[in-house]
């Protein structure tokens, strides 16, 4: 099950995160702190997969954005570092071309995209036009 995920650029600045558990405000900051620390010190030539305390961390680098996601034990890896790759390859199709600045002025596209994807911690769509139906069908609404 996937714990959270978070979208971080090289400056350790957080610019999305989701929790599918409950954490406490103040322990998220010390998590994310940690999280990001752990996975911006490591080089291109070490693995993506890192243990931290009492779950598995898969990140993976795009540009300057880092994607962290956080997942228990029983969750397979691979799976999850595809997953990563197919939600950026969702945002290119969206923003064509996605950039920080489009992730940071479009949360709310971004946390619908995401939603479509994951609920509650489990993978539920991987189909690049199922999950941007809904967001074209809010396009045309506003549009009109």
């Amino acid at each position: 099950m996937i714990k959270f995920f978070l979208m971080v650029n090289k400056q350790g600045q957080t610019r999305l995160s989701k929790y599918f558990e409950h954490v406490e405000i103040h322990k998220r900051t010390s998590l994310e702190a940690d999280v990001i620390k752990s996975c911006l010190s490591r080089t291109k030539d070490e693995c993506s997969f890192v243990e931290y305390k009492d779950f598995k961390l898969v990140y993976r680098q795009y540009a300057a954005l880092f994607i962290v996601i956080g997942v228990d034990e029983a969750e397979n890896e691979l799976a999850v570092y595809e997953l990563v790759h197919n939600f950026v390859e969702v945002l290119d199709k969206y923003f064509s071309r996605v950039s920080e600045l489009d992730i940071m002025f479009n949360l709310d596209k971004v946390h619908i995209i995401l939603d479509e994807m994951i609920l509650n911690g489990c993978i539920v769509e991987t189909n690049k036009s199922r999950i941007l139906a809904p967001l074209l069908v809010l396009d045309k609404m506003a549009e009109s």
